[in-house]
């Protein structure tokens, strides 16, 4: 059976279980009953019902239509996999687009039913979506994961050992961080903490796992109270010295399953701190409603986002590892260029990959390598596929967005490069979008202040210009965990979180023209203090990234005088570094490339 042939028939199946059901609509999103960003393969619905990859989107199923809708990033693939599926492609937050509840209340009568699995559906979204569908009388059913009556071959919940990030990568134990969760519970007024989040469990309880692609996080909830502190996890996942390691600093082991028992019993007295966004609607169904539920994000995500001495220092190794497995990398795909040897997207993926798996401590990648030469570099989130993979050639632009898992920190780093003489457009919007990268790297900024308030430096010289890019310029990135991760971020979208010392973050401005190629530039940078004046205290940012920036495609007289010395003080940074660690043919290249402008 072909992919046009297969979606129609699973669509198909899902409506006669619909049907049985009396479901009228049937909502199927991306995540699974913990809301991460990368589901399991048990848990990646959306992409078996509609052959739709990408990592965001959301299908809808009524008895005539369906439809997937998606945001900018993956426009172009969804179009391109959606095609001879019968599922419609809408564009969100497009002006033009309905959203999903405006189609539903357009599509359904009074009295219908709207459908879907509460365990992979946020209590916050599907609270809000039922009071909107409520008010046409519309009803919202959330007890039945449909895709599991059709879907014969379903891989199970992934059962893989878990691992445990010693103290001295972690730069805290257990019980030091329960008891600092538990202090910001009694501050907000809450007796326990219910966690859904893969990435707060694992840097609480101080795991790893390998159950999701390329998150080291292992399938698992958390509870944590001055009682009790508890891990539901399948106990096959656990070896005998980490259970026992766990048990000394406080906590108790239960199975994954009984969550839902264990918060049904809870005490009516009980005021149960919960992070609704990221709380499956069926563990919050659990919670008994003589329960006092406070919501808000968890004291978990906001220690979590603020490194240790320890993360940091760890995370300066990783990125140290990574960039000698990069200047490699560049140095070989010259060299296969230059002989004229045949490299392609894949190809050159699996390279980086390989030479990144030389470094020590390295455990995966942190997501699928975006390697996008020519036109697909236009594709925000484009990753190569042997249908897609095409072959490198002596001109225009490859952009690679690539990054690593190693057990000491976590990387993401972007670098666009000409691979033959770049045109002047391709030169001009490479230097835009690099004194917007600087522009960031440079801030000094009052302590308080959000991301929001700092985002258009990244897009000034773009937006001069008439050009904008749809995604943030910046996201969190967890420490040998989630590669994006919160609270914190630098976007258009207002977000109420300031910028803290030790926050690491990417800073990626970047410019896409479609159908010819794509730049973006990125480095990871490390919020820290600079400054006390009678105004009060400062924070600046530090580059964390070395990676060598393509100078074929700057031009110097677009920079300012600052730009331009910062551009020549971090390669000056970059070689100082790294260099230690190359050998003398890698040096003098890498000299070269770091050369004064």
């Amino acid at each position: 059976m072909t992919m046009t042939t297969r979606i129609p028939a699973r669509i198909h199946a899902l409506r006669e279980a619909m049907d049985r059901k009396q479901i009228d609509a049937y909502i199927i999103p991306s995540s699974d009953p913990h809301l991460s960003e990368y589901p399991a393969d048990r848990w990646k619905s959306r992409e078996w019902l509609s052959g739709f990859d990408g990592s965001a989107g959301t299908l809808v199923v009524t008895a005539d239509k369906a439809g997937l809708w998606t945001d900018s990033r993956y426009f172009l693939q969804a179009d391109m996999q959606l095609q001879g599926s019968g599922i419609e492609l809408y564009k969100a937050s497009l002006p033009e687009t309905p959203s999903i509840t405006d189609f539903l209340l357009n599509e359904l009568s009074p009295g219908k039913t709207v459908g879907l699995d509460g365990f992979t559906y946020s209590a916050a979204e599907g609270e809000h979506l039922e009071k909107l569908l409520g008010r046409k009388g519309i009803v919202l059913e959330t007890a039945y994961d449909l895709v599991d009556l059709i879907w014969k071959d379903r891989p199970a919940i992934p059962g893989n050992s878990l691992f445990e990030m010693p103290e001295e990568l972690s730069g805290k134990r257990v019980s030091e961080k329960l008891n600092e969760i538990n202090d910001l519970l009694h501050k907000e007024g809450a007796d326990c903490l219910l966690l859904g989040a893969l990435d707060e469990i694992a840097w609480t309880f101080n795991i790893r796992g390998t159950d999701v692609a390329y998150n080291p996080v292992a399938i698992s909830y958390g509870f944590v109270s001055e009682e009790e502190s508890i891990l539901f996890i399948d106990p096959k996942k656990m070896t005998a010295e980490v259970a026992e390691k766990l048990k000394k600093e406080g906590v108790t082991l239960a199975d994954y399953a009984r969550i839902q028992t264990y918060l049904s019993r809870l005490s009516n007295d009980k005021t149960v701190y919960i992070d609704a966004k990221k709380t499956n609607l069926s563990l919050f169904n659990a919670i008994p409603k003589g329960c006092k539920i406070i919501e808000g994000l968890t004291p978990t995500n906001h220690l979590k986002s603020i490194k240790n001495e320890t993360e940091i220092k760890g995370f300066r190794n990783a990125l140290l590892k990574d960039g000698i497995a990069l200047t490699k990398f560049y140095i070989w795909l010259e060299k296969q260029m230059t002989t004229g040897e045949t490299v392609t997207e894949l190809s050159a993926s699996e390279k980086l990959t390989s030479l990144r798996a030389e470094q020590a401590m390295y455990l995966m990648d942190s997501f699928s390598t975006i390697c996008g030469y020519a036109g697909h570099g236009a594709i925000v989130h484009y990753s190569p596929t042997p249908e897609s993979n095409i072959t490198f050639k002596p001109e225009g632009l490859l952009l690679m967005d690539s990054g690593a898992q190693y057990m000491d920190g976590t990387t993401d780093i972007t670098r666009t490069i000409a691979l033959g003489e770049p045109t002047e457009q391709m030169k001009k919007d490479f230097t835009r979008t690099l004194k917007g990268m600087i522009s960031i790297a440079k801030c000094k900024f009052p302590e308080g202040t959000r991301g929001c308030q700092i985002d258009i430096l990244a897009r000034k010289a773009l937006w001069d210009a008439g050009i904008q890019y749809l995604h943030g310029t910046s996201h969190g990135i967890g420490h040998c965990l989630n590669v994006h991760e919160g609270p914190q971020s630098i976007r258009m979208d207002e977000n109420p979180v300031s910028l803290k010392p030790g926050m690491i973050m990417s800073n990626e401005p970047a410019m896409y023209r479609t159908g010819e190629y794509g730049i973006r530039i990125e480095n990871m940078i490390l919020t820290q203090n600079d400054s006390e004046t009678e105004w009060g205290k400062f924070l600046c940012f530090d580059t964390l990234t070395l990676c060598y920036i393509d100078t074929r495609l700057v031009l110097v007289s677009m920079l300012s005088a600052r730009e331009h010395a910062w551009l020549n003080k971090y390669h000056q940074k970059v070689y100082e570094l790294l260099s230690p660690h190359l050998n003398e043919e890698e040096k003098a290249w890498l000299k070269e490339k770091t050369r004064e402008v």
